[in-house]
């Protein structure tokens, strides 16, 4: 009861205010006034909430790797999601942030400003006009720079370099992600020609996915992962349970990635509508979990629990680029269809001869591309034709841009490890310890 005390005393106050004011300005104004500051707070704190259950995704991330590589690479792969994550913050504050929602467009409708670093709200110094303190939007768009560079580290795990790697996250983070965003939510041509994706099925998600369809191009498969006779070699994961605890930490940060992309929690319109984006959030993962359970017990005879996990994050992946105006029903078709496709993918790739260790390029690309194509069906804000060509102008870029960064980079450094310290481990190689030194592995 003690810790209630202080609240009902802020009520309190909150509602006196008004009649306090009245001295001062017309009992409206006051209202007013209240109303705008209440609204700042709200808002704000729905930024913050968002981001940092955003940025809880980078240990989902993390654990969902660690747990999809072999034991051999688990403390690079863990030390490559840390790192990138501090190189996102770093370089969308210098360049990024402003690239992507510039106060004037250097070149219209396409590239906003360069080398000009963030700035947030001076202490003590929040403005209830602007609706949400300035700091608070710059920690909330961060977290979706960082999800998007984390989808390109599973993809090429276990073979390539570190430091062409970082160098690879440095462009992507601070030009290439705020660049291809831009063109939607910065108030590119994108966003005038009337493309939606609400929270980046394709702004975010696609887009780390095509950055690693191209790092996967250049790079080549694992040695040993395809045979000479054409047959695929499975390469089983180290430790299932960190997979799936990945991707329970993924399921809820998702709640943040899509909820406070409502960017408003001010009224009693915007609280509704978070509350429905978490529900059909919610269901569209159920319902890739599920879709995938189906299939593979179908199509392989027994249930695959790797697939199942990337079933979960297909469907929140294709909720994402509109997770608001779809039906309870509808969402969980949304969600169903984008685990089973997931699902049908995995394969496709390894017959094209494209190792994709964690399963990225499904989950996110493939899915991302489901989920925004579908959007007109249940918004009648946008059209079909519209969504594909917003997501053949963001993937023909992204796509374009990251394989002539991986090509560069590998002609001028390399970005594959030797053969040799692949197969001894990236952990030995690369990094001079291993995750598990109590345990002695096979080489």
């Amino acid at each position: 009861m003690q810790k209630t005390l202080p609240l009902i005393a802020t009520l309190a106050a909150l509602a006196a205010f008004p009649a306090a004011a009245q001295d001062a300005a017309a009992p409206a104004e006051a209202a007013a006034a209240v109303s705008a500051d209440v609204a700042y707070i709200f808002n704000t704190l729905l930024f913050l909430i968002g981001g940092f259950l955003v940025m809880w995704m980078a240990a989902g991330f993390a654990m969902l790797e660690a747990g999809l590589v072999r034991s051999k690479n688990v403390t690079t792969q863990l030390f490559k999601n840390i790192s990138l994550f501090a190189i996102a913050g770093i370089m969308y504050w210098l360049i990024g942030y402003n690239l992507m929602y510039p106060s004037d467009w250097t070149v219209t409708g396409y590239i906003g400003e360069l080398f000009s670093p963030k700035a947030i709200d001076p202490v003590g110094a929040g403005v209830a006009a602007d609706g949400y303190s300035a700091g608070s939007d710059f920690f909330f768009q961060l977290m979706f720079c960082a999800t998007t560079a984390s989808i390109v580290s599973g993809t090429l795990a276990e073979r390539v370099k570190l430091w062409p790697f970082l160098i690879f996250t440095v462009i992507l983070t601070a030009l290439i992600y705020p660049i291809e965003a831009s063109w939607q939510w910065g108030g590119g041509f994108l966003s005038e020609m009337g493309f939606s994706d609400f929270a980046g099925s394709t702004l975010v998600h696609a887009a780390g996915g095509f950055a690693a369809l191209a790092g996967a191009m250049v790079l080549g498969a694992r040695t040993g992962k395809y045979r000479a006779d054409g047959r695929m070699q499975p390469m089983p994961g180290s430790n299932l349970a960190l997979a799936t605890l990945g991707t329970f930490i993924l399921w809820l940060g998702w709640f943040g990635f899509n909820g406070a992309s409502q960017l408003a929690i001010g009224s009693v319109n915007d609280a509704a509508d978070v509350s429905r984006i978490f529900v059909n959030t919610n269901m569209a993962a159920s319902a890739g979990a599920v879709a995938a359970i189906i299939v593979t017990q179908l199509v392989y005879g027994k249930i695959d629990l790797t697939m199942v996990l990337n079933g979960a994050l297909a469907g929140l992946v294709s909720i994402t680029a509109e997770p608001l105006t779809p039906s309870i029903f509808a969402a969980i078709l949304i969600g169903g269809l984008g685990g089973a496709i997931a699902v049908f993918v995995v394969p496709m790739l390894d017959r094209m001869k494209i190792d994709d260790v964690v399963g990225a390029i499904p989950v996110h690309l493939v899915a991302g591309i489901w989920g925004t194509m579908i959007v007109p069906a249940t918004n009648d804000g946008t059209s079909f034709v519209t969504q594909f060509i917003g997501i053949l102008c963001i993937g023909g870029f992204v796509f374009v841009v990251s394989f002539a960064v991986w090509s560069i980079l590998k002609a001028t450094m390399g970005i594959r490890v030797s053969q040799e310290a692949e197969i001894s481990g990236l952990d030995i190689s690369e990094m001079g310890m291993e995750a598990y030194p109590d345990f002695v592995q096979a080489k």
